[in-house]
């Protein structure tokens, strides 16, 4: 607070009548210091809708309507629907698809390619006899292509060897051969490993035949079709 004593001429009477205290108070309230400190216009906005929505609660929260209930239940909905609205007014629909992931991280790495890409990256690596890039790319359009196929996610936090461990689940026949794939990944990619040709041909074999295959049916499905074929009539039978 600014004494408004010290801000008067030393020749200005110290006990002035009514009107002129109050000219004086209002020129000390005129200047920067005083209105820097008066709220903005959004500050005075935001304060009259929280206190516009707090007298409807309070106005409502002892209203009973038979079969409802408390109509403040119905004011938080109503105010919650609003705020969806508004919501989705501002930033639209979330866009849920299977290729949002292939935009992201890869291996904590920001990664935007496509699989096909990754693929061909790899093979002109291994064309150059750069073999530990190849075995990298591969791996991660191995990763990259079941996530576009969703059959194995990827996400931020995702490591090589997480990610064989649940393509492994998909794919049992190859589960061997994915953690060896991630163990090359992980060898040339951190831990200073040098990759080989024969390396890079067993994994880029395994990319191409995962690439082709077909996931398994899981065994309830089995089951079913079991069941299926049990309860279908004989058509030998019928036949002879």
């Amino acid at each position: 607070m600014i004494p408004i004593l010290s801000v008067l001429p030393s020749d200005v009477p110290v006990d002035p009548d009514g009107p002129e205290a109050r000219r004086w108070l209002l020129d000390e309230l005129s200047k920067p210091p005083y209105r820097s400190a008066q709220p903005s216009p959004f500050d005075q906005a935001v304060k009259a809708i929280e206190d516009w929505i707090n007298s409807l609660i309070d106005g409502l929260g002892s209203v009973q309507i038979p079969g409802i209930g408390n109509l403040l239940g119905l004011v938080a909905v109503a105010i919650a629907v609003a705020l969806l609205v508004i919501a989705f007014v501002v930033f639209g629909l979330p866009r849920i698809s299977r290729r949002s992931t292939a935009a992201g991280s890869l291996f904590a790495e920001l990664d935007t390619r496509d699989a096909a890409t990754m693929r061909r990256d790899a093979e002109r690596a291994a064309a150059s006899g750069d073999y530990n890039l190849a075995i990298a790319e591969i791996f991660r359009a191995l990763a990259r292509g079941l996530d576009e196929r969703t059959l194995v996610s990827t996400f931020p936090g995702s490591t090589a060897s997480d990610l064989a461990t649940r393509a492994g689940e998909v794919f049992p026949d190859a589960a061997a051969r994915l953690n060896l794939a991630a163990g090359s990944f992980n060898g040339v990619r951190y831990l200073g490993a040098t990759g080989t040709a024969s390396d890079w041909e067993q994994l880029a074999s395994l990319e191409r035949e995962l690439r082709a295959a077909k996931p398994p049916r899981d065994p309830e499905e089995r089951l079913n079709d079991d069941i299926a074929d049990d309860l279908a009539p004989d058509r030998t039978a019928v036949g002879s």
